[in-house]
């Protein structure tokens, strides 16, 4: 599987690792905006010009575009999927729907498979989600995420005009998690489960009221969370939130029995030190399944639900049946 890297940030870089250590992978070349002669990549990746993509068609299986929620992905998917079979990593749940429908029009007018919103959430949690709500359908969900930067928000608060650089950290409310996993199924709002932490390096004399406020009132990101914006310095920021770790829990509540009498708890959970790179080795493995479709035929978008588990896999059918099964 010939696959290409669209973009070159921390995912870009974990994609290129991943693909490279893949027993299955050869990584055709990274496509960046940037000169190709300025970036520098971690295991000696050829490096194009994005303009020139069009002229690879034919050699890419697999294209995983390496791009921000916030402004490219909406932009970049639908743009690419007439051309090649895609994966990308869009993460406004809010929004999957939309993605959705303007990636499946572009892949099925290309004749390509377009899979979106791969990675940990959405991905594997949402497949976590489904199984649980499947195996228990007298119950609830829970999804608590953190204490971990969030690429996709940290992305978002750099956009903002005045921004030099940014992390935000998703955290959970302790009291919360506490009274999921103790079985006590409450009803609680998207307020009471998370709250935000920012910290933002501004441009000197940048109006900082202005940029805490735009923070706090991002629709979809920070309006619904009770946030804290901490403006410090980059030396800070490099010295004190180099890392991107991140992870989270899925739990699902439920009981069984005539009167529910018997209760179950379901916990998936993640513990990531590089929140990029396991959403990279998300990605390879779902380009892998994507390969795989298209050349059963398959076209049009796909999300993971979509995916059967073996298409993930390098091995055979026989291989998982005798080693995984």
């Amino acid at each position: 599987m010939k696959i290409a890297i669209y973009g070159y940030g921390n995912l870009g870089r974990g994609v290129e690792i991943a693909a490279t250590a893949a027993p299955d992978c050869e990584v055709l070349g990274v496509f960046t905006r940037r000169s190709p002669d300025s970036v520098k990549t971690a295991c000696n990746t050829r490096v194009f010009h994005c303009n020139d993509i069009e002229k690879y068609k034919e050699d890419i299986d697999v294209l995983i575009i390496c791009g921000g929620s916030a402004t490219d992905l909406p932009k970049m998917s639908p743009a690419l999927a007439e051309s090649f079979n895609i994966v990308d990593s869009f993460d406004t749940h809010a929004d999957i729907p939309t993605h959705f429908a303007a990636t499946d029009t572009a892949a099925r007018t290309g004749g390509h498979v377009a899979l979106i919103s791969a990675g940990w959430d959405p991905g594997m949690f949402s497949l976590n989600r489904l199984y649980a709500s499947a195996i228990l359908p007298n119950g609830s969900d829970y999804t608590f995420w953190g204490k971990g930067v969030s690429q996709g928000h940290s992305d978002a608060i750099r956009r903002i005009d005045g921004v030099l650089d940014a992390r935000q950290y998703t955290v959970p409310v302790e009291t919360a998690l506490d009274k999921v996993r103790a079985g006590e199924n409450p009803t609680l709002s998207t307020r009471e489960k998370h709250t935000r932490e920012c910290y933002v390096v501004a441009e000197k004399g940048a109006d900082l009221a202005r940029i805490e406020r735009e923070i706090k009132e991002m629709p979809k990101y920070f309006a619904d969370y009770d946030t804290t914006v901490n403006f410090i310095t980059q030396q800070e920021l490099d010295e004190k939130h180099k890392g991107i770790p991140h992870g989270g829990f899925v739990i699902r509540s439920g009981s069984t029995g005539v009167n529910g009498e018997n209760k179950h708890i379901i916990e998936y959970s993640l513990k990531l030190d590089s929140n990029p790179e396991f959403t990279a080795s998300v990605l390879v493995a779902f380009a892998r399944a994507v390969d795989k479709m298209y050349r059963r035929g398959e076209r049009g978008c796909k999300t993971v639900f979509d995916v059967a588990p073996s298409d993930l896999s390098p091995l055979t059918p026989d291989e998982l049946r005798r080693t995984m099964l």
